[in-house]
């Protein structure tokens, strides 16, 4: 068959990439989107788009008949489900086949044996690829059957992946608790309750071979990835190929890959993915039935469309690769840039982008949702807003040309993972190549200060000058000089700027135009700004700094500068007009007055009015872009009153809870 017109069962960066590819091979596109995604890139840049009624993800991306409905509506004779969602429901792909539309992906049958995880393992032990112990059953037969796997064990959702539903429990008394949890988890995320067991390799490496059949029995490897950069069990950091595998153990995973995938007849893209000890011992993990968030990364490396790829095979094509063709050349690296506050446990941020701006030039790649200058991030929704992949002829170009793209990420008015990223790179466990699955998780806060110190190492005047030029051409945009202006430029020549709560005294000596002389902490620059419409230009003392420059709520500019944020104020002065900041929220001033610390929908409630409750105690339960949240009691008292019920959804800030004495 011919692909004319293809529907795309997804939504931001990744039904972006789909349509880029789509277009190239001269196939129209179809969007389908919420309420929330009406101006989305992935819709404006699509040919057309359906509208799916309702609020929840159930009524919308996860609607198989609406989705089948939208295809029929725009005369699409294919779906790709991109990945998450139904790209791994074999009801979605059986929905497709029975209304004669091409599924991009594999057979119904394929997602069934190696989508979810413990018919996987059964097809891996059958083959004699290595596994590790494992046990499925329900949380109450888990607790009786556990003894065969072992503390530390890993709990996971045997439906779904992308590290969604999944704990590492190492003591008895966790893990009614983690099984409960996960359970509910995979039910919300995947339809489906069932979770396993497992033994848990301690200091792993995560490694991944992606393969790629088509439907006449063709099957070939387009070598591995590496993904051990992971906080709670979410890939942030990707690179291929991987720096720790030996010719040997490569090959040999490779070809368990390839005998996994071809053992059930699988077509289309998928992953496998393995555990490797630090004695190169690897052991099969999981297989992922669809496209790959980090595929851009083998792309980059093998110049293969992996997109074009799926709908030629979708189409009935043999494959069009050969494996004795097939190399990898030179190293990419992968950050995904997440709306979340590396720097408070990772808390999620969703919220109003007032500033973003994407990163160019050799060798670097940004797959996003195309915000235009300001964007929303909601709160039902995962929390990655845009992949970053560098390429580079060895890995330490890769990582230098990373470096300076992260450098020239921006989004401003919420929290990101940036910075830390930008920390990963410089850090040592990463050029040494000694990070581990659990290395994030297990060194936050060496992470998170080697980071602050980055940001430390860097000339702080350079922000402060950039904001103080920034406020004075706002506040003398219709004057001609500074001098000129009365009133409140009285005490101009010696105003005060504040670095992050610390003050430093400025002295403008003399202006012209947009130029000025002015001397700080003494040392004296010959200093001017420029706009240049997507950044400001710094010029200081002959030099050149590239800046970009926005507000938050509290009347401060926020200087982005090699690729961190510079919150700077004028206290002589009124802040920006615009209020354009929305951050995460805050417990208020009074312990006893619980706050949700992100917008979220509340899915359990542990306590009642009149229980008397302890510091530390889970009193509910926000779910906030795909994670599960405990907010915990701050100090021993008595529930007085409950401000919410289980459903609800709430604001960051909105109050959940108030505390009295006991």
């Amino acid at each position: 068959m011919k692909i004319t017109k293809l529907l795309i069962a997804n939504r931001g960066e990744i039904a972006l990439r789909i349509e880029r590819t789509a277009k190239k091979m001269g196939i129209s596109t179809a969007a389908v989107y919420s309420k929330y995604d009406a101006c989305s890139g992935h819709v404006l840049s699509a040919d057309e788009s359906v509208l799916l009624p309702g609020e929840t993800l159930a009524e919308t991306y996860l609607n198989i008949e609406a989705i089948i409905a939208a295809a029929k509506k725009t005369g699409a004779d294919a779906i790709h489900p991109g990945y998450g969602f139904l790209s791994e429901n074999p009801l979605f792909s059986e929905a497709c086949e029975h209304e004669g539309i091409a599924f991009v992906g594999p057979s119904a049958a394929s997602v069934r044996a190696m989508g979810n995880k413990i018919a996987a393992r059964e097809v891996a032990v059958k083959l004699g690829v290595p596994i590790t112990t494992g046990v499925t059953g329900s949380p109450e037969e888990l607790m009786k059957h556990h003894g065969t796997v072992g503390f530390p064990m890993l709990i996971k959702a045997a439906a779904g992946g992308g590290g969604k539903g999944m704990r590492i429990v190492r003591s008895e008394n966790e893990l009614a608790a983690a099984l409960e949890t996960t359970s509910r988890e995979a039910l919300n995320y995947f339809g489906d309750s069932t979770i396993y067991i497992e033994t848990f390799v301690e200091n792993p490496r995560h490694i991944e071979v992606q393969v790629l059949g088509d439907k006449h029995g063709n099957m070939v490897h387009l070598f591995e990835r590496e993904c051990s950069a992971q906080r709670r069990h979410q890939k942030i950091v990707e690179e291929a190929p991987s720096p720790t595998l030996t010719p040997e153990v490569r090959a040999g995973m490779c070809a368990s890959a390839v005998s996994l995938a071809s053992s059930i007849g699988y077509y289309s893209a998928g992953t496998i993915e393995f555990l490797v000890d630090s004695e190169l011992n690897y052991y099969f993990l999981e297989m992922n039935t669809r496209i790959q968030v980090e595929h851009p990364v083998t792309e980059m490396t093998t110049g293969i469309d992996l997109v074009e790829e799926q709908l030629h095979i979708a189409a009935g094509e043999p494959l069009r690769l050969k494996q004795e063709n097939l190399k990898q050349t030179g190293h990419a690296i992968e950050c995904r840039i997440y709306a979340e506050d590396p720097f408070n446990n990772f808390m999620p941020s969703p919220g109003h982008i007032s500033l973003y701006h994407e990163p160019g030039g050799e060798g670097i790649r940004v797959d996003s949702m195309q915000i235009e200058g300001e964007g929303e991030i909601y709160s039902f929704f995962d929390p990655m807003i845009a992949k970053l992949i560098a390429w580079g002829n060895h890995r330490e170009e890769a990582r230098l040309r990373m470096n300076g793209a992260l450098e020239n990420f921006v989004v401003q008015g919420i929290h990101t993972n940036i910075s830390f990223l930008n920390g990963i790179m410089h850090h040592p466990a990463f050029t040494g190549n000694t990070i581990t699955t659990r290395y994030i998780d297990n060194h936050l806060k060496e992470l998170t200060d080697f980071t602050s110190e980055l940001k430390a190492s860097l000339n702080q005047q350079l922000p402060l000058l950039a904001a103080l030029l920034f406020s004075l051409q706002q506040k003398s945009a219709e004057a001609e000089n500074i001098w000129h202006t009365i009133g409140y430029w009285r005490h101009l020549p010696e105003p005060v700027i504040e670095l992050d709560g610390h003050r430093a005294k400025a002295k403008i000596i003399r202006q012209k135009g947009t130029h000025f002389i002015l001397q700080l902490s003494d040392n004296e620059y010959d200093a001017r700004l420029e706009d240049s419409g997507k950044h400001f230009c710094l010029h200081l003392n002959g030099e050149k700094h590239r800046v970009f420059i926005g507000a938050d709520h509290n009347g401060r500019f926020i200087v982005n500068f090699r690729g961190f944020d510079f919150a700077v104020r004028r206290p002589d002065m009124a802040g920006p007009a615009k209020d354009v900041f929305s951050g995460n929220g805050s417990l208020n001033n009074d312990p006893g007055n619980i706050v949700s610390p992100m917008p979220g929908k509340v899915i359990k409630i542990n306590v009642s009015e009149g229980e008397s409750v302890t510091k530390g105690q889970v009193l509910l339960v926000v779910e906030a872009m795909k994670m599960e949240n405990n907010i915990l009691c701050p100090q021993d008292g008595k529930v007085e009153k409950l401000l919410v019920k289980q459903g609800d959804m709430v604001d960051g800030s909105a109050q959940l809870v108030h505390l009295g004495k006991i």
